[in-house]
This record gives structure tokens, sequence and C-alpha cells, in this order.
């Protein structure tokens, strides 16, 4: 099945859709995207590589999942979505109070990048951060990468992070770098 993104103005206010195998170009429309970061109990952020044959910005490490929300769909159902989609990791709304897990959205953010062979991402992106309590290896979030999209995963303690992001800039996504500094109030 085809995936559509959902292409805005710079209020963010819906003008159509597109296929999204024909958006990412090196003229990419403003359309609507998600960021989601996701922590475990000790603070440590589930990071993860793009997939060597991603069409933007393959092979650099960035927060847990990207994505684009369909027409009428939430941030945070996306980020749902996409966290089962790409990592096997089934974050069901009804369980989110009851397991004490949460998802917040953080403010939208406006972004265009280039990656090496001239490919634009260009987003309004609400980021979002995400704290779950059971990572156990015989918990429900057992995590089983689709190996389209991610090449490797780890969790990594958030100033570490931090430090990575400073001290190898190129090996992450620019967004990331970016949105790290947005959230850090919120899980510092």
């Amino acid at each position: 099945m085809q995936e559509f993104v959902v292409l805005v103005d710079e209020q963010n206010k819906e003008i159509g859709t597109a296929p999204k195998d024909e958006v990412h170009t090196t003229n990419t429309p403003l359309h609507r995207g998600f960021s989601l970061f996701l922590f475990n109990s000790k603070n440590e952020l589930l990071v993860t590589k793009r997939a060597d044959t991603k069409k933007t910005f393959p092979g650099v490490w960035t927060n847990t999942v990207c994505g684009h929300p369909g027409s009428e769909e939430s941030a945070a159902d996306a980020a749902k979505r996409r966290l089962k989609d790409e990592l096997g990791i089934d974050l069901k709304r009804s369980h989110l109070a009851e397991q004490g897990e949460t998802l917040r959205v953080v403010t939208p953010y406006r972004y265009r990048f280039a990656d090496a062979n001239g490919i634009v991402e260009n987003e309004i992106c609400p980021v979002l951060v995400g704290f779950i309590t059971d990572m156990r290896p015989h918990s429900r979030y057992k995590i089983f990468p689709d190996s389209s999209e991610v090449s490797e995963w780890k969790w990594m303690p958030w100033e570490e992070f931090l430090k990575n992001i400073d001290a190898q800039p190129e090996k992450y996504s620019p967004w990331c770098r970016e949105e790290a500094k947005l959230i850090t109030p919120l899980v510092t």
C-alpha cells in the first residue's frame, strides 16, 4: 500500500497530500512529520541507526523513530504506529497510564536539511518524548527492528548521547541534533 504525506503551508495547515516515495527530492515540499525520543526508566534514550537503503540521510544515528502522520492521524498515534512498524514495540494507548508510561508532544519544530546527495527533508515536525518503565527481556517491549528502516539500535544514557552529538555531529541526523536541544529540559 502506498504511503502518503500531508503537505502543509508555513502555518501547518493541510494543503494536500502526495506519495511519500515521490516527495523526498532535491525540491521537497513542506510536509508534516514527527520525531519520537523514547526513554527507559534509567533515562537512557533508544537511538537507532538509519538503514543504508534509506532515501534520506542513510546510515546515520538518529532518535528512536521519525515519520509522517496520515491526514487524520495525530503525531502520537503516528509515533506508536512507527514504533511498531520499525522496532516491533507496541505502545497501546490503553496501557500507557496503567503501566506508568507517558508520551508527551513538545511544540512543533520546523526544519529543512539536505543530505550529501542533495535530497531534502522539509518538515513541520512535532517532537514527542516518551517514557516507558518496562524494558525487561521478557516484557512486551522486545525490540525487533525492520532492517529496511533500522540497521542498529542501542540504549544510550542521555548525557552520553548529548556528548556524542556534540563530538561527532556528522554521525547523527541534523534534526536529531537540533531536537535534542529542544527536549533537554524535559529529560534532565
